[in-house]
């Protein structure tokens, strides 16, 4: 049945059908359910197998209320009801960023055993004095990595690198974290015919919270990526923005250690996040192939054996230059008006990192729940805070003071 049709059928059995949601809720839930259903039905049509239905029961669903229906008092929220039944007010962690006119629907969503509100708004495109407005004809080519969520190569032998090895790390360390979890649990976790008892709940509760502050960790750290190239771009006047779309290799198997850097690295989600706060810059984005650009030389265009580190070298006319700025460059050229940005290979490169709230992300660029390089350090517990001793000096080993030649070498 499509949408139209399952809000007839709300509509023929009358209140109370969704029990003590409002029309408003129970439509947005019948929304999500047909549009999870048809993308489904589209996925099995083009081959996708593994695509299945949404049939089971869900305790908790989104539940989506637009403009007019809700009422937004300060720190408060007001959401209608069903017939009968008291309008549901929820208070507020904090403020809401935008103007309440500007407001124009919220989601109430259940994750990791916390209720948010998913809030969209109507926000402006930025003005701009004369003079100072982007281009369109000042064009750079985006170049999104795993290592480098983003390697931009523009006009005027500029460069931006931003880092994401912070947000590598976090990932690497939330499985490393889970494994442990799993391990230290596996004697009490609950058997399979236990699912529903109390021990097997508060299980699935901590799971989920974990799980569920991860992702807003690394959610927040590619907003700060695609925040620091918008920014970067509009102190240049760069107006069109060529990103190369990898997408094409997720589903190439390529080893279990890949894969999972490959479905750590949330391509889609980075990807929007830079066309959202490109539209509001007003910036123009376009998505082109990237096949082949970080194996091209940009200078005498051939093709070249991809280098293993991040420098790029031409055998054929000695080109030298940082391999995912030398993918911009050619991802540049993909685009319409590009050739102006590869007449001049980035030479004043800009580096930039991504996620400094997650854990350790410091100067160091070192996770403290991780141990030191040199063997011979102690390993510091987690958190690595310094204790200070009765002459006051510190317990905790520093990571950027090199180890005494004598200690090199021992273990």
């Amino acid at each position: 049945m499509s949408y139209q049709e399952l809000c007839r059928e709300l509509s023929a059995a009358g209140p109370g059908t969704f029990g003590e949601l409002d029309t408003t809720g129970a439509r947005s839930v019948l929304r999500r359910y047909s549009d999870a259903w048809f993308a489904t039905a589209k996925r099995r049509k083009d081959g996708e197998e593994t695509a299945r239905y949404p049939r089971r029961k869900r305790r908790l669903m989104p539940v989506r209320y637009y403009h007019g229906t809700f009422t937004l008092d300060g720190m408060r929220l007001r959401l209608p009801a069903g017939r009968g039944c008291a309008p549901l007010w929820v208070r507020l962690g904090r403020p809401v960023p935008y103007p309440a006119g500007q407001v124009r629907s919220v989601t109430l969503v259940a994750e990791g055993g916390r209720l948010f509100v998913d809030v969209t708004a109507e926000v402006p495109i930025t003005t701009y004095s004369p003079g100072q407005e982007p281009d369109p004809g000042r064009v750079a080519g985006v170049d999104p990595g795993v290592i480098h969520p983003f390697a931009v190569a523009g006009p005027d032998g500029e460069g931006l690198v931003v880092s994401g090895r912070a947000i590598r790390a976090e990932a690497h360390l939330h499985l490393r974290d889970a494994k442990h979890r799993r391990r230290a649990m596996a004697r009490r976790t609950p058997k399979p015919g236990q699912a529903g008892s109390r021990r097997w709940r508060k299980l699935r509760a901590r799971q989920r919270k974990v799980e569920a502050r991860h992702r807003r960790r690394v959610r927040q750290a590619q907003h700060e990526a695609a925040k620091t190239v918008i920014d970067w771009a509009v102190a240049r006047r760069i107006g069109t923005l060529v990103v190369g779309d990898p997408r094409g290799v997720l589903a190439l198997k390529a080893g279990r250690r890949h894969n999972r850097r490959v479905r750590d690295w949330r391509i889609g989600y980075l990807i929007r996040c830079l066309k959202d706060k490109a539209e509001q810059a007003g910036i123009s984005l376009m998505l082109v192939d990237e096949r082949g650009t970080s194996s091209t030389c940009p200078a005498c265009r051939q093709r070249a054996s991809k280098p293993k580190d991040r420098n790029f070298a031409c055998t054929r006319c000695g080109f030298k230059g940082h391999r995912d700025l030398v993918g911009g460059a050619n991802i540049a050229r993909r685009g319409p008006g590009g050739t102006i940005t590869t007449n001049m290979f980035p030479v004043v490169i800009t580096h930039r990192r991504a996620g400094r709230h997650l854990p350790g992300a410091g100067r160091s660029r070192r996770d403290p729940r991780r141990s030191p390089h040199h063997g011979t350090a102690h390993r510091v517990p987690w958190p690595a805070v310094a204790r200070p001793t009765t002459r006051g000096e510190s317990l905790a080993p520093s990571e950027d003071q090199p180890t005494p030649t004598s200690q090199r070498g021992k273990r």
